[in-house]
């Protein structure tokens, strides 16, 4: 039997007691199904387990410009070059550049 609850929104919520009996359980899903977990004490929401993934969304927002950038490299095709293939592409465009 299981001793949380979903919300509407996807959130997972569980009491303070359950989730102390089975924080490795509830660590493994939080990060396999990219949810967040409410830990409530008496009914009272008093603490939130998120993925480092979330966590770091939240604590450093990717900036507009690189949303962008980010982008149109997967439109260009250019998102999977190696980091030697970007290597090679600066170095011929500064030989081209130097030639000029």
């Amino acid at each position: 039997m299981s001793l949380d609850t979903t919300n509407k929104n996807g959130t997972i919520v569980v009491s303070a007691l359950h989730a102390r009996a089975n924080f490795g359980k509830l660590l493994r899903r939080v990060e396999d199904e990219r949810r967040s977990l409410v830990i409530e004490k008496r009914g009272t929401p008093r603490a939130v387990l998120l993925s480092i993934r979330d966590y770091v969304k939240l604590a450093t927002p990717e900036p507009e410009v690189l949303r962008v950038i980010g982008e149109e490299s997967k439109r260009n095709r250019t998102n999977t070059l190696t980091t030697r293939q970007i290597d090679q592409i600066i170095k011929s465009s500064r030989i081209q550049k130097s030639k000029r």
